[in-house]
């Protein structure tokens, strides 16, 4: 017996996915561009967003994601922060020291999480609020270092770190303020 050859073989369908899995990754690379483009630090935006798999394909978890990155930098500047306080040998920095992480503490620990949660649920200003919440915190504690009058290559650092938090916090704002805008 002869068998049918009418059904559709599986090389045109692998064929077919070929061609459409470029044209997915195109148009979540659109987006972080489009997205990236109205937030202050383009190529901080697209930094941080580009290289995480899976690849955010919504302006959503674009927004989830760069918030996400902001608790992740935090995250990382605290432990910095925590590292330092226990190598001062300075009352000063480390009192000042001891203040940045009082402040960034709550934000890490709980802001942040529940600002990643609220915009899963779509209350997007509340998520802006914290934010910007968190930025001002970045603010204080740079105001502490400086006050304290260090000026070694652990202040320096810290306040790379600093302003790295602060900027992720504005792509992070603009992010959700876009969203919010339907953009």
């Amino acid at each position: 017996m002869k068998r049918s050859s009418a059904v559709t073989s599986p090389p045109s369908l692998s064929l077919f996915l070929l061609l459409l899995l470029p044209l997915l990754a195109q148009s979540s690379d659109d987006l972080i561009d489009k997205i990236c483009r109205v937030t202050p630090f383009i190529d901080l935006c697209e930094a941080s967003l580009r290289p995480l798999t899976p690849s955010p394909s919504d302006p959503k978890s674009l927004a989830s994601a760069m918030a996400s990155v902001v608790l992740g930098n935090m995250t990382d500047t605290l432990g910095y922060i925590q590292s330092l306080i226990r190598h001062s040998h300075d009352p000063a920095a480390e009192r000042a020291l001891a203040q940045c992480a009082e402040l960034y503490r709550p934000v890490v620990k709980f802001n942040i999480p529940q600002a990643i949660d609220a915009m899963r649920r779509g209350e997007l200003g509340f998520a802006t609020y914290v934010l910007g919440d968190a930025e001002k915190q970045t603010d204080t504690c740079q105001k502490w270092i400086n006050s304290a009058g260090a000026d070694d290559e652990n202040s320096v650092a810290l306040t790379a770190r600093n302003k790295q938090v602060k900027n992720l916090c504005d792509v992070a704002i603009s992010v959700i303020k876009s969203l919010m805008k339907g953009r």
